[in-house]
């Protein structure tokens, strides 16, 4: 098999792919049971070196991370939440039907509520942790799992504090 051959293996592996995903995200659409969403919260600390604050991030544990599903017509119909473990990671899985109603993932948003480190507890606007990040499509598909995958956001130190939420 020549290079123009491997080339045609590679595309169809991709289009097949592409295609399980966009069949997923239809599954989810028309009601898989529940809602899985998950991601990372982190402290960023500007005092650091350029190199430590870009990538020496560490995670808190405990942090609160709530998600907000509306109905329709805009009235909160599922309101719940999460504690980061000791990596910082959350996961909620949501029941999918609500009082005999679908919910819709595009209807969710997630935000940052708090952060129990007595000093990286300022809550920053990297990926939307402050004002909130709407549900799109799954980032990932496994099996009979679809998950949204969020993140990760940020909280940061109050020196760092720009007073805007975006503490660049």
């Amino acid at each position: 098999m020549g290079a123009v051959g491997l080339m045609l293996m590679v595309a169809v592996s991709f289009l097949i792919g592409s295609i399980n995903v966009i069949e997923a995200w239809k599954e989810e659409a028309a009601g898989a049971g529940v809602i899985h969403v998950g991601g990372k919260v982190l402290c960023q600390d500007c005092t650091l070196g350029w190199n430590e604050w870009v990538h020496g991030a560490k995670p808190i544990k405990g942090c609160k991370v709530s998600i907000t599903c509306m109905d329709d017509r805009s009235r909160v119909v599922y309101y719940g939440s999460d504690d980061t473990d000791e990596a910082g990671n959350f996961e909620m899985i949501i029941n999918k039907y609500i009082n005999g109603k679908v919910l819709k993932p595009t209807n969710c948003f997630l935000r940052l509520v708090s952060s129990p480190d007595p000093v990286c507890n300022i809550v920053t606007d990297f990926s939307g942790g402050r004002r909130g990040v709407k549900l799109g499509r799954p980032t990932m598909v496994y099996r009979d799992m679809i998950k949204h995958v969020l993140g990760p956001f940020y909280y940061t130190t109050p020196m760092c504090d720009d007073g805007k939420g975006t503490n660049y």
